[in-house]
C-alpha cells in the first residue's frame, strides 16, 4: 500500500518542534551565519522597495531576518511585523531587536498561512529561505497578496539543488549515506524544495502576483576550519535533527564524513568556503 501523505495540520507541528528543537543551535550560531546570509537580506529589502515610513511583513522570520535590515530601511516612522510559528526562534529575534534598540519591529507567533492581518495593509513583504518549509505553498502567498496594498513589492530567497548547496547538502548527504536514511521523496518540505524555479513561479502567479523576476545569487559561507563546521551543522537546521536521533557511534561517524567533504572547500589559510547558489524572487501584489 502507497505510504499516506501526512496532513498539512501534522507537517506544521513537525516543523514547528524541528525549529524549536534547534533554536538552541541557532542563538549560538547566528553571527557566523549572518556574516554570509546579510547579504540576501539587504538584496531582499532592496528588491521588495523597502524605504523610510514603509508598513513590511517578514514570513518565517526566524532569528530575526529580514526583519532587522527591513526595520533599519523602514526607519522610526516605519513599522515591521515578523511572523513565525517557531516560539524558540521567535525568543532569538525578539533578543536581537531589544539588543538593537528597534522599538518599529514587532513579533507575531503564527504559520505564514493562518496570519491574521489587515487586508492591503502592508508596503512590502519579505521572505528568506522560508517558503521551502510551506505546506500550502499558493495558500500561504494568496494570505501575503491579501496582506500586501495594489502594488506593493514581495521578495523572497530560496534554495538552488543540493549539489549547488553545499553549506546544506554536505551535512545531509553525509547523514543519508551512513545512517541509510532515504532521501526525501518529491515535494518534502526540504530545504531545496523550491530549486526548481517554475513551482515558485507558477504559485506567485496563482495567488495574484505578477511582474516576478528571478535572479540567482551566490551566498559564501565562511568558517575557521572544518571543525568549525562539523561543530555549526551538529547543532542547527536539518542536519542536528537528523543527527540527534542516531547512536553515538553512528553520529561520530557522521562528523567525520563531514569534515573530511569539506576539506575541498578548505583553502591554504585553513577556513572553509562554502559557495552556495540561492535564488531570489521579486513579485508586485
Amino acid at each position: 500500500m502507497p505510504e499516506s501523505t501526512p496532513d498539512p495540520t501534522s507537517l506544521k507541528r513537525d516543523q514547528r518542534a524541528m525549529w524549536d528543537e534547534t533554536a538552541a543551535g541557532w542563538n549560538k550560531w547566528w553571527p557566523v551565519f549572518e556574516r554570509a546570509a546579510q547579504t540576501v537580506s539587504d538584496r531582499l529589502v532592496a528588491l521588495a522597495g523597502v524605504r523610510p515610513g514603509a508598513r513590511v511583513l517578514d514570513i518565517a522570520t526566524g532569528n530575526g531576518e529580514p526583519a532587522v535590515t527591513a526595520a533599519r530601511a523602514a526607519g522610526a516612522s516605519g513599522h515591521v511585523v515578523a511572523v513565525d510559528q517557531s516560539p524558540g526562534m521567535l525568543a532569538i529575534a525578539r533578543e536581537r531587536a531589544k539588543a538593537l534598540g528597534l522599538a518599529n519591529l514587532q513579533f507575531l507567533e503564527s504559520d505564514a498561512e493562518s496570519m491574521n492581518l489587515p487586508a492591503a495593509s502592508f508596503d512590502a513583504c519579505v521572505c528568506r529561505w522560508g517558503l521551502m518549509f510551506m505546506p500550502d505553498l499558493t495558500g500561504t502567498l494568496r494570505t501575503v497578496h491579501r496582506a500586501l496594498k495594489p502594488g506593493a513589492g514581495f521578495a523572497t530567497a530560496v534554495w538552488n539543488s543540493g549539489e549547488k548547496v553545499p553549506m546544506i547538502s554536505l551535512a545531509s548527504d553525509a547523514v543519508r549515506e551512513i545512517a541509510g536514511i532515504k532521501p526525501p521523496p518529491p515535494g518534502a518540505l526540504e530545504p531545496t524544495r523550491l530549486a526548481d524555479t517554475s513551482i515558485l513561479k507558477a504559485a506567485l502567479e496563482a495567488a495574484g502576483f505578477r511582474s516576478i523576476a528571478i535572479e540567482p545569487r551566490i551566498v559564501t559561507f565562511d568558517f575557521a576550519s572544518p571543525e568549525e563546521f562539523i561543530a555549526f551543522r551538529s547543532e542547527v537546521g536539518r542536519a542536528q535533527a537528523m543527527m540527534a536521533k542516531l547512536e553515538p557511534e553512528v553520529r561520530a561517524r557522521v562528523r567525520a564524513a563531514i569534515g573530511e567533504a569539506s576539506k575541498k572547500f578548505q583553502g591554504a589559510d585553513g577556513r572553509v568556503r562554502l559557495p552556495s547558489e540561492t535564488i531570489c524572487f521579486s513579485a508586485r501584489a
